[in-house]
């Protein structure tokens, strides 16, 4: 494992029994992170994203079958570590956020017990050692009053304040690893900012590496360092955030950034671009490119093209038939980056 690299990732799959047959939700992607570093996995609903983020974790559906060339963690294969010694990582040297704070706490336990209870589980410290690194951590995501919270209730504070509770929750035992699945989602606007902000600033603070799943591509040109844009279970592009962003190559990558309206360029009134069709069923045998259907550059090829991606030079790769000079050409006689 290269130095400063806390997590690598090969061949990850995820392949769950149906009635119809197998489904196959994600199907063999990889990556790394590094201390520092933020990685973003976009794509649309139903893409794999959260899949994802749970094989990682080791909370994949019991029926759910995962398998992977290499699942490298702080330097240990983690691929088929049992439950008790992955229930040892989880929470304390990797932690997640989840996108529904309200479902994610225990309506049943005030927030000092469900706090204090990852630590005590981890750390191993008494309860007055937990209740100060609560407090502590309460006060470090913006929580006000911090000490007279840990007695109230999830349902007690606003949606807002139970997302930074699970932030803080998450820090509890000083991870290496954060994963925010779609963090933001049950968020007004405002709120939004201000919880991207938070996680930015903290992840500085702590030198630790972050995987944030979201659909907005918004938050990814805020925070990312690195991009990962998934498609029906599989990477399509990848590479620096500025890169993606300024030179998209896979269609898909184009379709989404036309979604999004461009500050100085969008006009008022102006209709966004959008990706027409649905995301293909991923049951049974899968072959080609999944994006042929919805593709205005498909062609009979597609269908039977492998997973071969396109390396572009500094980590920015996609998959697809289109030679870089077919497209970089395409872009120009349009007139677009």
């Amino acid at each position: 494992m290269a130095s400063g690299v806390i997590l690598e990732v090969e061949n990850l799959r995820v392949d769950i029994p149906v009635a119809a047959g197998m489904l196959h939700p994600v199907r063999g992607i990889g990556f790394s992170v590094s201390r520092g570093e933020t990685l973003c996995i976009v794509g649309e609903s139903g893409c794999g994203k959260s899949l994802t983020s749970l094989a990682i974790m080791g909370l994949l559906p019991k029926t759910a079958q995962r398998t992977a060339d290499r699942m490298d963690f702080l330097g240990r294969d983690i691929r088929h570590l049992g439950e008790r010694e992955m229930a040892r990582q989880r929470g304390g040297s990797m932690s997640m956020i989840f996108q529904e704070p309200m479902t994610s706490l225990n309506p049943s336990y005030t927030i000092g017990n469900q706090l204090a209870e990852v630590h005590l589980r981890h750390v191993g410290q008494n309860r007055t050692a937990a209740r100060d690194r609560a407090v502590f951590l309460l006060e470090k995501v913006g929580i006000s009053a911090a000490a007279s919270r840990l007695g109230q209730y999830p349902h007690q504070l606003s949606g807002g304040q139970r997302q930074r509770v699970m932030i803080a929750m998450a820090l509890m035992c000083g991870p290496e690893l954060i994963i925010a699945d779609e963090p933001t989602t049950a968020l007004d606007v405002t709120i939004q900012a201000q919880i991207l902000h938070l996680l930015a600033e903290l992840q500085r603070e702590f030198q630790m590496g972050m995987i944030l799943i979201t659909h907005d591509l918004g938050i990814v040109a805020r925070v990312a360092d690195k991009v990962q844009v998934m498609y029906a279970g599989k990477t399509v592009e990848e590479g620096p955030c500025e890169t993606v962003f300024d030179a998209p190559m896979h269609p898909y990558t184009q379709g989404l950034l036309r979604c999004i309206p461009i500050p100085g360029l969008t006009r008022r009134g102006e209709r966004l671009g959008s990706v027409p069709g649905i995301v293909p069923n991923l049951v049974g045998t899968l072959s080609g490119c999944m994006f042929r259907n919805r593709c205005d550059h498909a062609r009979d090829a597609c269908a039977n093209m492998r997973d071969e991606p396109t390396h572009m030079g500094d980590g920015h790769a996609y998959t697809c038939l289109r030679a870089p000079e077919e497209i970089l050409g395409e872009r120009q006689a349009a007139g677009t980056p």
